[in-house]
């Protein structure tokens, strides 16, 4: 009887079906359920590797401004300088990472972008100008985009079908658990308000950044690149297939993925502004709509994850996060202008309706980046892929501030339309895809 894919990891299983011990998914317990993906050894080293490093940088990210400004005495507009640029050279890295992991092994190129941002965090402690700390958030930025784009494409390579959204599904997931502990850690140095206490916990989290290079050394070799053969006349070839810059259909995906991706960023930067100089909301209510959010994705992103690899439906779970936020953003826009009490509702139903298109629009775009892209350059297809979503990450402040901020109703409708008008470009795309795989694949059944 030959092999067939494993449905939870995507990979060949070590014996044939009928040799494997018998199971009923019904009288399974529900822990057996729940550790079911983590039964391949990528996706458990993966996930031993997010959350110990997610937990260092949870404390890092709630500290990152206050230390800046409070500590090493930066002004307001150096701060922004320094995260303007940092975001900039993520750009560059996020998209060098991904050409790299097609050349030379994933895993030890994780190994040592995690370890140059383990001690360039470190650094941070020692940082007393604003040329310093430029230089340093230079190198954490980079090094943290270029890993990203570099384990994507070690997931594009472990898995295959559902399981790669599968398995970004149980990242993401794991990733929000660590930062939320992080930032509840972060709350001691807050507490404390010395300057030694900020530079311990800085030490700290980049020590945590470090300690998870532990478990990505034990990364298998399958992860890598497959080898390509050698000349006596000249280098190796390039991997196989089209480059994704000749590729107008995948940066249409991932332009459209990056404009979508300023969602994050409205959450992160434009609602706190928003609730606290626009809304009669207690000031307590951006803490409240964070905590919501995280405890959504953790929730959520899992089950409404399943079945994004099919191009077709992938592209219809980001027009249906499309037309969420295009809801959310006219709730929260009401929101400025209602009592206490309502504005307060308001919120609340703006940021549930955001929490669950940010969950639908991450596993389509996920879905997307991989089933489009060609195999052979996964690498290069997933750091082109992070590049887009670094590029929305980097102008994210300057279009939330030049509408919301400064239009109130008016800026929340235009951002409403780029949302809108972005999914649906993206849910065009995956039709016209699964359109034409339709007349190629009636084809090759005429001619078997």
């Amino acid at each position: 009887m030959p092999l067939t894919p494993s449905p939870s990891t995507g990979l060949i299983p070590a014996l044939p079906a009928e040799d494997a011990a018998p199971s009923n998914p019904q009288r399974g317990s529900w822990r057996m359920r729940l550790a079911g993906p983590f039964t391949d050894p990528v996706l458990r080293i993966l996930s031993a590797y997010a959350l110990v490093s997610t937990l260092g940088r949870g404390v890092f990210f709630t500290l990152t401004v206050l230390y800046f400004t409070l500590i090493v005495g930066l002004s307001t507009a150096e701060v922004a300088i320094v995260l303007t640029v940092a975001s900039a050279v993520g750009v560059l890295t996020g998209l060098l990472g991904g050409q790299l992991a097609d050349r030379i092994s994933s895993r030890r190129l994780l190994f040592a972008i995690v370890v140059l941002e383990g001690v360039a965090l470190i650094a941070y402690a020692q940082a007393t100008s604003f040329g310093l700390v430029l230089l340093i958030a230079c190198i954490v930025t980079g090094a943290d985009r270029a890993a990203n784009s570099t384990r994507a494409a070690i997931i594009a390579r472990a898995f295959t079908g559902g399981a790669r959204v599968d398995a970004r599904a149980i990242l993401r997931t794991i990733t929000n658990v660590g930062i939320a502990l992080g930032s509840a850690l972060a709350s001691v140095p807050l507490l404390i308000g010395t300057g030694d206490a900020f530079r311990l916990a800085i030490v700290l989290a980049g020590t945590a950044t470090l300690a998870s290079t532990l478990v990505v050394w034990r990364l298998p070799r399958r992860v890598n690149a497959p080898a390509r053969a050698t000349t006596r006349t000249g280098p190796s070839p390039a991997p196989g297939g089209r480059p994704p810059f000749r590729n107008p259909r995948y940066l249409a995906l991932t332009a459209l993925s990056g404009l979508f991706g300023i969602q994050f960023g409205l959450a992160e930067i434009g609602l706190p502004l928003w609730v606290v100089n626009f809304t009669e909301a207690p000031t307590v209510m951006v803490s409240v709509l964070l905590i919501v959010n995280t405890t959504l994705v953790i929730a959520f992103q899992i089950p409404l994850s399943r079945g994004t690899h099919d191009v077709r439906r992938a592209g219809n779970a980001v027009g249906l996060a499309g037309l969420l936020m295009l809801v959310a953003c006219l709730a929260y826009a009401g929101s400025g202008a209602v009592p206490v009490v309502a504005a307060v509702a308001l919120l609340v139903v703006a940021m549930l309706l955001h929490t669950f298109a940010e969950v639908l629009s991450s596993a389509g775009t996920w879905g997307l980046s991989f089933e489009l892209a060609e195999p052979d350059r996964a690498g290069a297809y997933q750091g082109v892929f992070s590049m887009g979503f670094s590029l929305g990450a980097m102008v994210a402040p300057l279009v939330i501030t030049a509408t919301v901020l400064t239009h109130g109703p008016v800026g929340w409708a235009l951002l409403a339309a780029l949302f809108a008008g972005s999914a649906a470009g993206i849910m065009v795309i995956a039709r016209r895809d699964t359109d034409t795989m339709a007349p190629d694949l009636s084809a090759s059944l005429k001619k078997t």
